[in-house]
């Protein structure tokens, strides 16, 4: 079982930076913009710095960029 899983967990909110990111509200966890799925902090390798979101995985990242019409449908 992971550290951050279990009763304890909650939601943090972070602010996202290039390379970065800095914690606002301690948490365990934060939501997948695309998916919903929670991403335990210590997991999180994806995120948009414009958009302030984070992703699960890259195909969450991409999908994210179609939406916002920086990449081609």
């Amino acid at each position: 079982m992971n550290r951050f899983e279990g009763a304890g967990a909650r939601p943090a909110k972070l602010r996202y930076l290039d390379g970065d990111f800095q914690v606002v509200v301690p948490g365990t966890y934060v939501l997948c913009a695309i998916t919903g799925q929670q991403i335990p902090i210590d997991e999180l390798k994806y995120w948009s710095v414009a958009r302030q979101e984070a992703y699960v995985d890259v195909i969450a990242s991409v999908e994210a960029e179609k939406r916002a019409g920086t990449l081609p449908a």
